[in-house]
């Protein structure tokens, strides 16, 4: 391929200036709300998602975990009973009120599990999963969850440290008016609702959430080796009245499907997208169109000496694709920092390779559309008009 393309591009600077910042500002808003929308959706089903449970029994027509509601505990010898269930454990996810030193309040969500006797060793990470108990937090920084087992411990995140007044393990604070003490902390276990996850047991949960001794909110459930799930789940809720019985991946997918398109908050994260993508068309268009225009009369020569079309297309092309790829290139650096950033804050920017290659689909995409409209422009040139004044 002759360089003709490459010295359209870089002949006016200026206009070469314009149309890659173009492209990376479409290219980092589409970035940037695209993995608002992951990390949002990612966030909403933490909990579930990282359970290690396979069933989750709830109380009828729960649409999400934040509304789950209290039920009988006796429910839990039940499902023990039900052949297939390897273990069954009370879970609790509530809010809460939590008390500043100072005097003011930030609601939380408890989350009370049944810590059991938790190996010290896995205090870090998803290493040997298979035996850690149902429930409990993950990414943990500071202390262990058996440190739990201690009278009104609790592990909160470090990422909403400053939210609550914590500024060092050991510190005491009021929870709905019962002492709550900061025996560790995890990290990146961020809540969508911004209330953070204050991890305890089970028994001080049902304390800090006003509940009675004899109620939970969910009862996670683990099936044996070999078990048949759909069966499994048939079998539960024939037997356990007056609650729904839900796969991980269903409950996942409601709770997802709520906080991201009942309340519209995940709509309006990616209209916003789709309107940095059209953004980049608008302006990438006309600026190669405007290149376009600024040299009809080459292109005219090219044609009035015999070129064919097709080469004159794949000049415009070329001019399109190189752009598409130093403009993303720009786009997706500073998305990088951006995405960075983002792991140090309460909203979580996610960027995955599968993401990234997609976006860049889509950056050619725009740059092919424009490329389209310069095109258009050129099949219908008249050879002639270059021996005209």
């Amino acid at each position: 391929m002759p360089p003709l393309a490459r010295r359209n591009l870089f002949h006016d600077k200026i206009r070469l200036a314009v149309t890659l910042t173009g492209i990376t500002f479409a290219v980092l808003l589409v970035v940037v709300e695209l993995g608002l929308f992951l990390g949002f959706s990612t966030t909403t089903s933490s909990l579930i998602d990282r359970s290690r449970a396979d069933l989750w029994i709830a109380s009828r027509n729960v649409a999400y975990i934040e509304q789950g509601s209290p039920f009988s505990e006796r429910k839990l010898y039940q499902v023990r009973a039900t052949p297939g269930v390897a273990s069954a454990e009370k879970y609790i996810a509530r809010f809460a009120s939590w008390k500043r030193h100072e005097g003011g309040h930030e609601s939380v969500q408890v989350v009370g599990f049944n810590v059991g006797e938790f190996p010290q060793q896995a205090s870090g990470g998803r290493a040997g999963e298979s035996g850690q108990v149902m429930g409990g937090p993950w990414n943990i920084t500071a202390g262990t969850v058996a440190d739990l087992n201690a009278p009104e411990a609790v592990l909160v995140d470090d990422l909403y440290w400053k939210k609550l007044g914590i500024t060092h393990v050991g510190e005491v604070f009021e929870l709905n008016g019962y002492r709550a003490r900061v025996v560790g902390t995890t990290h990146g276990i961020r809540s969508f609702t911004t209330a953070p996850y204050v991890f305890t047991t089970f028994k001080n949960a049902q304390n800090f959430t006003l509940l009675r001794e004899d109620q939970t909110v969910f009862i996670l459930v683990r099936a044996a080796p070999g078990a048949d799930m759909k069966e499994l789940q048939r079998d539960l809720e024939s037997r356990v009245r007056g609650v729904d019985v839900l796969t991980t991946s269903q409950f996942s997918n409601m709770t997802r499907s709520y906080w991201m398109f009942t309340t519209g908050a995940g709509v309006a994260v990616l209209l916003a997208a789709l309107l940095g993508l059209v953004v980049g068309i608008v302006v990438v268009t006309q600026t190669i169109y405007a290149t376009t225009m600024d040299h009809l009369r080459e292109y005219g020569t090219l044609k009035a000496i015999g070129a064919p079309n097709s080469y004159v297309y794949r000049v415009i092309l070329q001019q399109a694709a190189m752009s598409a790829v130093m403009g993303y290139a720009l786009g997706i650096s500073v998305s990088l920092f951006i995405v960075h950033g983002s792991e140090q804050g309460g909203v979580a920017i996610l960027l995955p390779w599968p993401m990234a290659a997609l976006i860049f689909a889509l950056t050619l995409l725009m740059c092919g559309i424009a490329a389209a409209v310069s095109i258009n422009k050129v099949t219908q040139l008249d050879p002639a008009m270059v021996f005209r004044n």
